[in-house]
């Protein structure tokens, strides 16, 4: 088969599978899944590490999959959407190429929360703006345009890289170039954007329905376990019924990897909550113990790098960390993108305002602490379990600051 075919192939198929994962029939629910008292969904008791027991185990399929779950027909939007309102801020709306790419080609209108059914709230511009200018980045790679990421809006373009991410990662599975356009992406135009760009690697794997990093060789040896947080981010984005109601993760992971995975789903509930900060406690609050330290880690990360919410929501935010008893993983996620904020040169206000809120010091003192724990593992550091140790450490310099302040 061409390549040309096996891309048309990815493209056409009606198949709505997700990633490791055996289908399960979704129904209509409400914008929201309606909240339970105790957790269902959960194919065991909680392991002594503090995560979840065995879940479903199917393993994946090797046919890579570009559709989703609940998605509208391509050209299709929200109803009363105009054009304008599906182009990512700071761009013209984008132009579907011809040829091979068109079939790659990702409509803008799918990450609209009307469709998705997320909530509702005052942030629903922002995030979606920074989702709009997510497929951007996707498209303006597939087409051959790389150099429109840069016309996005400054606080936007670190979505549009995690799209180009996606677009590359996508592009060397399909192509079987070992990872080439992921590295020329790294080391040139997205090289300020490091982090996003290894968390749209997991978009791409979970589009396709493989495991992270599978067929990628050579990105960064620690960074690359940010894949598996893109594949949560993923599969909660374009599977909440599933991955939020029922709280199902991928099948045949390791404890290391299902915690990142739940990093990145917690990033994805400040979306899906549309930032509502007592309605991500809430949320959080229906998982078992052992996965809500990764999630409130995913919901720091997200508050502070996409900002959507109040200081006096982030600081409600930041006490119902404390009650649960993960302040520290709240305070990681957001020096986690203090981090990625400062490497990119560009820290909005909204990250400028939650950094003491959520970490009790300032972004570049909170960013610090990543570069000063990620020095103490060494030139080695390659492994997942090197990569929780980094945020453990990034924990344990919050403590020794909460400590002494």
């Amino acid at each position: 088969m061409s390549n040309a075919e096996g891309t048309r192939t990815v493209a056409q198929s009606d198949d709505t599978e997700t990633a490791g994962a055996e289908a399960v029939p979704e129904g209509t629910p409400d914008p929201a899944p309606p909240r339970r008292p105790e957790p269902t969904g959960s194919a065991g008791p909680p392991d002594p590490a503090g995560h979840p027991g065995p879940q479903e185990s199917s393993a994946p399929s090797p046919r890579p999959d570009f559709s989703e779950p609940g998605s509208p027909e391509p050209g299709l939007s929200e109803p009363g959407a105009s054009a304008q309102g599906t182009s990512a801020p700071g761009t013209s709306a984008p132009l579907r190429p011809n040829g091979v790419a068109r079939l790659l080609w990702q409509n803008p209108a799918r990450v609209g929360f009307g469709v998705r059914r997320f909530r509702l709230g005052p942030a629903r511009e922002r995030l979606e703006g920074a989702e709009r200018s997510f497929t951007a980045g996707f498209n303006a790679v597939v087409a051959g345009e790389a150099e429109r990421i840069d016309d996005l809006r400054e606080d936007l373009r670190g979505f549009g890289y995690e799209g180009a991410g996606m677009a590359c990662a996508t592009l060397d599975v399909l192509t079987l170039t070992g990872g080439r356009r992921l590295r020329e992406l790294l080391s040139g135009p997205g090289m300020r954007y490091p982090h996003l760009i290894h968390m749209g690697t997991g978009r791409a794997y979970a589009r396709m329905r493989l495991r992270p990093m599978w067929g990628v060789r050579s990105v960064h040896p620690l960074l690359r376990w940010l894949a598996h947080d893109g594949f949560g981010f993923h599969q909660g984005f374009f599977s909440a019924d599933r991955t939020v109601g029922r709280q199902r993760t991928a099948g045949l992971m390791d404890r290391t990897r299902r915690a990142i995975f739940d990093q990145g789903l917690g990033r994805m509930l400040w979306f899906h909550e549309c930032a509502g900060a007592g309605d991500v406690v809430l949320r959080i609050a229906e998982f078992p113990a052992g996965r809500r330290a990764d999630l409130w880690s995913g919901v720091g990360l997200a508050a502070a790098y996409t900002g959507g919410a109040s200081a006096a929501d982030l600081g409600r935010l930041a006490s119902a960390a404390a009650e649960d008893g993960f302040r520290a993983h709240l305070a990681q996620g957001c020096a986690f993108a203090c981090a990625s904020r400062l490497i990119s040169a560009v820290v909005p206000e909204h990250t400028v305002a939650a950094a003491p809120v959520l970490c009790g010091a300032e972004a570049d003192e909170a960013a610090a602490w990543t570069d000063t724990a990620l020095v103490a593992l060494g030139h080695n550091a390659h492994s997942g379990d090197h990569y929780q140790a980094w945020r453990a450490g990034i924990r344990k310099a919050w403590a020794r600051r909460d400590r002494d302040s």
